[in-house]
């Protein structure tokens, strides 16, 4: 669709690089791709996976989420984020599509943190072979004794002993971690309980093969283990690591957080955009082919409406995640706090909404393994929670919306 941000020659030439790539080897792969997690180590990288993003990389669409810069000749290289979001929403209509294009999460995050604070050795030893597709990561956080959306309240520790941390902590829903693949954690944890609230917190580099690290299991969301990804619950006990892994230094974790957020919240949104315009695919050739009540369901008012719905929904939630994307690029993403906190609620409404409706108009089908709806459901209304619950950034949006309010005092004469 037309929107108000013109595209560069550059990108629209990637966009259609991608469609083509995704049409050609991605979508007829994805079939191949779940009979071979079914047959084999559900958390190791699938052949057809790894085959893809070999041919993808030698195809130059690799790393596609990387921010400007400068290549050693002086040619542009990287994306910004309005230059990235739409190649978001191609890669987002196959779930397991990201990986292909090493632009997956949270590797992506991760890399990025790397990227911004890492020291010169903390990125040779991790980011150097994360950006090339060798190793996966993690990112450990959310904790289940604790309302994790406030990361202030994170209580895991990270204490100083000599030339180590010494690390204890119960984490979940850290995704990737049961993957075969995953060799690094982000941790995060508190290493000064007497500092300024959000000064409490730090981050520091675990590798995943650290005695004391264990994986106690991989959870599920709504029965699907999101393999070969998934989410796990670690245990860190008496985990030691040397002072070196410290990111950006002690008390900068919560800036960290917050660093990390903005651009992978873009990611996701415009993945979900992808997700729900399959959706509506899904939807509308379902109701031409199925015939109910004397006649296809395309010609049943009831469903037309749904059909427009999911269009103008779709459309509004693309819009507002550019304009976020466009903010970020121009004010930074602090001045876009409420512009990120709004598509962050608008866009997993609307994927739930519309894979509600196509899942409705697949009947039981549509509740079923055979198709692809139930998965994505269980994954969209995952991301109302990921990154933050609706209610924190509905919180955030509210606090910015009336601090433009004006208060006038009127008198009667």
């Amino acid at each position: 669709m037309t929107t108000p941000y013109p595209t560069s020659d550059r990108c629209a030439a990637l966009q259609e690089r991608l469609r083509a790539f995704m049409a050609t080897h991605v979508h007829p792969s994805d079939e191949a791709f779940h009979a071979q997690l079914g047959t084999r180590d559900r958390f190791s990288t699938p052949p057809i996976l790894a085959e893809l993003k070999e041919k993808a990389r030698s195809e130059g669409l690799w790393n596609l989420f990387l921010p400007p810069s400068k290549d050693a000749d002086g040619t542009d290289a990287g994306l910004s984020n309005l230059e990235y979001a739409p190649l978001c929403e191609i890669m987002g209509r196959v779930s397991w599509a990201p990986e292909v294009f090493n632009c997956n999460a949270p590797d992506t995050g991760n890399m990025e943190v790397l990227h911004k604070y890492g020291t010169p050795e903390q990125q040779r030893r991790w980011l150097t072979p994360l950006l090339a597709g060798e190793i996966r990561s993690c990112f450990a956080m959310t904790e289940p004794a604790v309302a994790s959306s406030d990361a202030t309240n994170i209580a895991s520790s990270i204490e100083r002993d000599g030339d180590e941390y010494v690390i204890n902590g119960h984490k979940w829903w850290v995704t990737q971690s049961p993957r075969a693949e995953c060799a690094i954690s982000i941790f995060m944890g508190k290493t000064d309980l007497a500092a300024e609230r959000h000064r409490q917190q730090s981050m520091v580099l675990v590798p995943m093969d650290t005695p004391g690290v264990e994986v106690v299991r991989p959870l599920s969301v709504f029965g699907y283990d999101g393999a070969p990804e998934g989410h796990g619950e670690i245990r860190f006990t008496d985990v030691r690591v040397p002072v070196e892994n410290i990111l950006l230094g002690e008390g900068r974790g919560f800036e960290i957080a917050q660093g990390r957020l903005g651009p992978g919240r873009i990611h996701h949104c415009m993945r979900l955009v992808g997700v729900a315009e399959r959706a509506l695919d899904s939807m509308k050739e379902r109701a031409k082919i199925r015939v109910a009540f004397g006649g296809p369901l395309s010609e049943k008012g009831a469903l037309r409406h749904q059909v427009a719905e999911c269009r103008i929904a779709i459309d509004q939630a693309r819009l507002l995640t550019l304009h976020a994307a466009h903010m970020m690029d121009t004010v930074g993403n602090k001045a876009a706090r409420a512009e990120i906190g709004m598509i962050k609620v608008v866009a997993p409404r609307m994927a739930c909404r519309v894979l509600d409706r196509a899942i409705q108009i697949h009947g039981a089908a549509g509740v079923s393994e055979d198709y692809w709806l139930a998965e994505a459901y269980a994954h969209a209304r995952t991301l109302r929670l990921a990154d933050g619950p609706d209610e924190v950034h509905l919180e955030t949006i509210a606090k910015l919306e009336l601090r433009k309010a004006r208060v006038r005092t009127e008198t009667r004469a």
